[in-house]
């Protein structure tokens, strides 16, 4: 047996492994075949055997790709056709999922007394433990469609009325006003829980601890006037740019971490106010369920709020660069 010989014996037999056995022989002889043509071509030209039987498998290429493509048998995970589909499907779980199993960890740690730090890792081990379960499950079952040739929720063809509504970009004059009306409201209801009381039962019995007067409270208003200037900033120049994201992120910070530590200390809420409004519960009980969930609602609303600007100022500067 020749060197050609034994290359090309060697090349057909390894393109032949994954082809099934009811083709595995013609789909060979048309290879050889097809590769004894290109030697002689190249010899013809005046390349010497082995060289030439060499520059044919080398064009070739992987003798596995080349058997993928005589038999449709695809090389990759998730194709175009289901990809799209995929991906919208993964994020959208992971946004629904992954909140939901960080809130429902976070309530039974603190239900069972567990200390801050052990709430928080269990919290994020849960997150990332339900973030590798969403994607692995979702993966799988699109697999599974794609190589049983099942059809997704694909709508059709593409056609212009599935374009998304355009974006507001968030720097507009109704927005600014938005952001200092909330801003302003939320300073009321600070100041009606302290001199008045959320429920009109129990006047003068406030949600927030007493203890955040005077120097908690005024620097959360200290935070939420310079949260309004910078809504005013954002109007101005008329866009979100990465320096005013930032800007927002470190008073989302400014808000979000000194909250929760409050929060863990027990020195945020009033530890009176549901013993007093809800007869006969166990205030213990009832103060860590609501700890939880406005733990949950603070954390929630930074993420979010930082990301939105985050994602607004990105989309500045891709539209400024192009």
């Amino acid at each position: 047996m020749t060197t050609t010989e034994t290359l090309t014996d060697r090349y057909v037999d390894a393109a032949m492994r994954t082809v099934p056995d009811d083709q595995r022989s013609d789909l060979a002889a048309e290879l050889r075949g097809s590769i004894d043509d290109q030697i002689e071509a190249r010899i013809a030209e005046g390349a010497a055997p082995d060289d030439a039987e060499r520059a044919v498998l080398t064009d070739l290429g992987d003798p596995d790709v080349l058997a993928a493509g005589y038999t449709g048998r695809q090389l990759h995970l998730i194709g175009p056709r289901y990809y799209l589909d995929w991906w919208r499907l993964l994020k959208l779980l992971l946004w629904i999922v992954l909140p939901c199993a960080a809130f429902g960890v976070a309530l039974g740690q603190i239900l069972s007394g567990a200390t801050v730090g052990e709430t928080i890792g269990s919290a994020v081990v849960a997150v990332l433990t339900a973030a590798l379960h969403v994607a692995f499950w979702t993966t799988l079952v699109f697999v599974v469609l794609e190589r049983t040739g099942h059809e997704t929720m694909d709508a059709g063809p593409w056609t212009p009325d599935r374009l998304p509504e355009p974006r507001q970009r968030g720097a507009g004059l109704g927005d600014m006003i938005a952001s200092i009306a909330f801003l302003l409201i939320m300073a009321g209801v600070v100041l009606w829980d302290h001199f008045i009381g959320l429920v009109p039962t129990e006047p003068g019995l406030p949600f927030l601890a007493e203890g955040l007067w005077p120097w908690w409270i005024l620097a959360l208003f200290v935070v939420m006037a310079l949260e309004a200037v910078l809504a005013i900033a954002v109007y101005g120049v008329g866009r979100w740019t990465w320096p005013l994201a930032v800007a927002n992120g470190i008073l989302n910070l400014l808000i979000a971490v000194p909250a929760l530590w409050l929060l863990g200390t027990g020195r945020l809420i009033n530890p009176e106010f549901f013993p007093t409004i809800i007869e006969g519960s166990d205030g213990p009980v009832v103060q860590n369920i609501i700890a939880a969930i406005v733990g949950f609602v603070i954390v929630a609303v930074a993420i979010w709020d930082t990301t939105d600007a985050a994602l607004k100022a990105a989309r500045t500067a891709r539209a400024t660069r192009a």
